[in-house]
C-alpha cells in the first residue's frame, strides 16, 4: 500500500489545477439549474476552507466531470472510489454502501452498479479504460453493530477485485481501519485528501445511513498515486 504523505495544506485552494479557473459562485448557480441524471449528486455549495466550488455526493449518488471543482464525500463502512483520466483530466466519484444487492435492484447504493454507473458516465465524457487509475477510500469499522458483518471489509475487498477485473489500477487508498473519513477529491487533477474523523461513532453520519438505508439493514438483505491527510 502506498505511504500517506502528510504535507501541510496552506494554499491549496489557490492553487488552480488543470481544467482552468475554478468555479465562481455564478457556476454553481448555473449547475444548480441543470437537469441531473439520476444518482446524480446534486448539492452544489462554496468550500471555504479550500476556497473551492464542491459538490457533496451522498450514498448512493456518483459525479463525474470536467470542471475545476472539488467532490466532497464523508464515509464510514462506505466506500468511495474515485476514477481519473490522466490523459483528458476527467474525473469522478461515488459513494456506494454495499457490494450487491437484489438482482432488480439498480441502485447506487449497492457497488455493482454505482462502479458500473462511474465508468460508464466517465466513458460518456471521453476518459479510455487504458489511462484510468483509482484512488479508493472508507471501509471503515465505525459502528459496533457491523462487526460480525465485516461490510467496511466486505466493500474494501469488492471494490479491490471490481478494479482490478476491469483493469483500472489503484494508485493509492486509504481504507479499513476504525475511523470515519471525509474525502476531497479535485477532478481535473486526481488529487485527494483525507481527513480521519474522531472514532466516537458521529451522530450525524449514522443519522444520514439511516434516512438513507441503514448499512447494516442493507447487509441484512444482501448477505451471503498520494493521498493527503488534512
Amino acid at each position: 500500500m502506498p505511504q500517506i504523505a502528510r504535507p501541510s495544506i496552506a494554499g491549496v485552494g489557490r492553487r488552480a489545477p488543470a481544467g482552468g479557473p475554478p468555479l465562481s459562485l455564478a457556476d454553481l448557480g448555473n449547475l444548480r439549474e441543470r437537469q441531473h441524471k439520476p444518482g446524480e449528486a446534486s448539492f452544489y455549495y462554496f468550500d471555504h476552507h479550500f476556497q473551492y466550488g464542491a459538490v457533496k455526493v451522498l450514498p448512493g449518488e456518483y459525479y463525474v466531470t470536467t470542471e475545476n471543482m472539488m467532490i466532497c464525500t464523508v464515509l464510514g463502512s462506505c466506500i468511495a472510489a474515485c476514477l481519473w483520466d490522466r490523459s483528458l483530466n476527467i474525473g469522478g466519484m461515488n459513494h456506494f454502501m454495499l457490494p450487491e444487492g437484489d438482482i432488480a435492484d439498480t441502485s447506487g447504493r449497492y457497488g455493482s452498479f454505482a462502479m458500473e454507473v462511474l465508468i460508464n458516465e466517465m466513458f460518456k465524457l471521453g476518459a479510455r479504460r487504458e489511462n484510468m487509475q483509482a484512488k479508493i477510500f472508507g471501509g471503515g469499522q465505525v459502528m459496533a453493530s457491523f462487526t460480525t458483518m465485516n461490510v467496511g471489509e466486505r466493500n474494501t475487498d469488492f471494490v479491490t477485485q471490481y478494479l482490478q477485473t476491469e483493469r483500472i489500477p489503484i494508485v493509492s487508498e486509504d481504507v479499513l481501519d476504525i475511523y470515519p473519513r471525509k474525502v476531497v477529491y479535485f477532478p481535473t487533477t486526481g488529487k485527494a485528501m483525507v481527513k480521519r474523523l474522531a472514532h466516537a461513532h458521529p451522530e450525524a453520519l449514522v443519522e444520514r445511513e439511516r434516512s438513507t438505508g441503514s448499512a447494516v439493514q442493507l447487509a441484512k438483505r444482501s448477505a451471503g498515486g498520494s493521498v493527503d491527510l488534512f
